[in-house]
């Protein structure tokens, strides 16, 4: 377990492996612990780096902003405070707009992005996603935590093959999480329109997306490859919103074939 300071507040982060750095950025509700397993088998050939976000995991919540804009500069500082001068940032959901957005912002330090499940368009997210953007909505969730718990975890059989594991890894990240990152981050992704800006990107870039997504609309991975032309699109025949969890084996070799090659 690791840590560094930045101007909004501490960061938590887990790193594996040597050779050239790559970044693993989580989704909504979510933390590092998503990418447990990818950091041991990317680490074979990278310098990985999993952080959490502010307000999750077990990164400081300092800030009272949790917006998606905060997120990408959070990026830039990490990089910074580590001495990443480049590396390719790979985005679950709400990470992979980050990563889009990064690339916009910091062109000079991204060199390659790829995005799993992520929303170009705030509005693929599906009904329940966009409620939680509100703060009455969100402190009606907070009113419960054991019934919200209980729902996600329910929930998780509709998001991905192995619903017992996600649960548990889901329940375990949103005790982590307070009311405050939890409607925020979600209300600004939700907000979020990214095609105004996606010219502008001209690193390699690759959509991977499940058409059993019912997190965010897999028409998505048509919205990237539209305004970004030079995108690779990877279809995931058997998967939802988590592909890393669903097809496990093809999910990293995809992602190390682009590393290398994309």
């Amino acid at each position: 377990m690791a840590t560094l300071v930045t101007e909004q507040g501490i960061v938590h982060y887990e790193t594996y492996g040597r050779g050239r750095p790559v970044l693993l950025l989580h989704g909504w509700l979510g933390s590092w612990a998503l990418w447990r397993h990818s950091i041991e088998i990317l680490g074979k050939e990278f310098r990985t780096y999993a952080l959490d976000f502010f307000g999750f995991g077990e990164s400081g919540d300092r800030t009272s902003d949790f917006s998606v804009d905060t997120f990408v500069t959070l990026v830039d500082q990490f990089m910074d405070r580590l001495g990443i001068v480049k590396a390719p940032l790979v985005g679950h959901s709400m990470g992979g707009t980050v990563s889009l957005s990064a690339a916009v912002r910091f062109p000079q330090k991204i060199v390659k992005v790829i995005v799993i499940g992520s929303p170009i368009q705030g509005t693929s997210l599906n009904y329940l996603l966009k409620a939680s953007g509100y703060r009455s909505i969100a402190h009606l969730f907070w009113l419960y935590p054991s019934l919200l718990r209980l729902f996600l975890r329910g929930y998780s059989y509709f998001m991905a093959r192995d619903g017992r594991a996600l649960g548990q890894m889901i329940t375990n990240d949103v005790s982590k999480v307070t009311v405050d990152s939890f409607f925020q981050s979600i209300g600004t992704l939700r907000q979020t329109d990214l095609r105004p800006y996606l010219g502008a990107v001209k690193v390699p870039v690759m959509g991977i997306y499940g058409p059993r997504d019912i997190v965010v609309s897999p028409n998505q991975a048509k919205v990237l490859q539209q305004y970004v032309p030079h995108s690779k699109i990877a279809w995931f025949k058997q998967s939802g919103h988590f592909p890393m969890m669903d097809e496990f084996e093809h999910f990293h070799e995809t992602v190390r074939d682009f590393l290398y090659h994309g």
